[in-house]
């Protein structure tokens, strides 16, 4: 039974609000520094990018049941997990990295340990997120719910910020390129002795549900923000989350055929692919296009600069303008991808570290208008009893476009600029003449 409404304490907020902050920011810091060390084993940019994927797939995968875990087994326990597998990532990829860059290791081999060391975070790191999400929404009431969950999604968009704005200053003597994987894993170490010896365990009085959230795979990675129910649940319990989504039979499960989502999640799906390979390509462009190559330790800060542009502009879309001009599903969706497509002429054909920021900034704008477009456009287009199952189809849908096109749009960028380019563009400008032709107006 509730008794009225809760608060967190400050300080426990503080807490969850760093497990986020600490593994989104590691996580965008790594894809600063990664062109570059690629670039010095001397391997093909292609397998750099491939190292990822089974990382991607498995969070794809994991991350619902993790969700799913959290809700009956405790979510203490499941930050912490999530946080381990973080720490363990982090510092089996920063020790492999470091022994093939001195020469212990083969560039091949070096590159297959990392891909292996980073499945640890797909494997465990998806833990955490749904976790701390359910821990603030079973311990806030009704006023201050989405006040706090809103807090939550911030830092791990912040965290997209920091992180390739810290990069270039984590690169220390001694440690070199590998020292943003050595600082973050220490940073998760401490929070993960805070989580345990400061927060306390579940309450079982107050249930919650766990949100799935997308990986922060890049810089402009964006997670699924929870919204207040204000009108209660179906069982009749105010201001509170259900404990855990009803078991659905085959006859009633919603699937990706279903010709409600079906324009939503094709928008998703090929808007996704156009988004993960600028994000899969930019890195190894800047090093081409500022003559980098023979210098990759120089690379971390320009690198840096432009993710950190990207992350700000999606932060500006996410933040600012959605709410300010109050876009719906199909305007958000449309002019998101139109700029998008707008945005990525610049960084194919920009010559200056000047050029290609503006227009990775138009092109993340456009990305961070479209994916909150598409997402809540499948939600309004299903019954309130299948919002969960939505939510886990847009997941996957999201995390989908993460496995193989950032690899494969660095395959096409290396065998023909132009041809990579000119996928990349018409999977956005395909998108929206999608949503012109098939998506109804969204209502005044």
């Amino acid at each position: 039974m509730n008794e009225g409404p809760i608060r967190l304490p400050k300080e426990r907020m503080a807490l969850l609000f760093a497990v986020m902050l600490v593994t989104a920011a590691g996580n965008t810091a790594m894809q600063s520094v990664m062109p570059s060390i690629g670039t010095r084993l001397g391997i093909a940019d292609v397998w750099v990018s491939l190292a990822y994927s089974w990382s991607a797939l498995l969070w794809m995968l994991l991350a619902p049941f993790w969700a799913r875990r959290s809700d009956r087994r405790g979510r203490k326990a499941m930050m912490a997990l999530g946080v381990i597998g973080f720490i363990l990532s982090f510092t089996l990829c920063g020790l492999i990295l470091h022994f093939g860059l001195n020469g212990w290791f083969s560039a091949v081999m070096t590159m297959s340990l990392f891909a292996l060391a980073r499945s640890f975070y797909g494997l465990l790191g998806s833990a955490a997120p749904p976790a701390v999400q359910a821990y603030v929404a079973s311990r806030t009431g009704r006023a201050d719910r989405t006040r706090a969950l809103s807090l939550v999604a911030s830092s791990f968009g912040l965290g997209t910020v920091l992180g390739p704005a810290l990069a270039p200053l984590m690169i220390l003597p001694g440690l070199g390129l590998v020292g943003p994987f050595a600082i973050f894993a220490v940073m998760g170490v401490i929070v993960l002795v805070l989580l345990r010896t400061r927060l306390p365990d579940d309450d079982p009085r107050f249930a919650a549900r766990g949100e799935v959230m997308a990986a922060p795979f890049s810089a402009s990675s964006n997670p699924r923000m929870p919204e207040n129910e204000e009108n209660g649940h179906p069982d009749g319990s105010p201001g509170e989350l259900p404990a855990a989504e009803p078991q659905h039979t085959g006859a009633d499960r919603l699937r990706w055929s279903d010709r409600r989502l079906r324009p939503w999640l094709m928008a998703g799906l090929i808007g996704g692919h156009s988004q993960a390979m600028v994000l899969g390509v930019i890195g190894f462009l800047l090093l081409d296009r500022l003559g980098l190559r023979g210098d990759p330790d120089a690379a971390a800060g320009p690198v840096g600069l432009v993710l950190m542009a990207g992350a700000a502009a999606t932060l500006l879309a996410q933040w600012g303008l959605i709410p300010m001009l109050s876009m719906g599903p199909r305007t958000s969706t449309l002019w998101g991808m139109g700029l998008a497509a707008f945005g990525i002429l610049p960084i194919a054909v920009g010559e200056d570290l000047h050029t290609i920021a503006v227009g990775f900034a138009i092109a993340s704008l456009g990305f961070g208008l479209f994916r909150p477009g598409f997402t809540s456009g499948a939600s309004l287009a299903v019954s309130p009893r299948e919002q969960g199952q939505a939510a886990g189809v847009v997941t996957s849908v999201n995390g989908a476009a993460y496995i193989a096109a950032p690899a494969i749009g660095v395959w096409l960028y290396n065998h023909s600029q132009w041809l990579a380019w000119g996928v990349m563009e018409a999977l956005a400008i395909s998108v929206v003449v999608l949503c012109a032709l098939t998506l109804r107006k969204d209502p005044v």
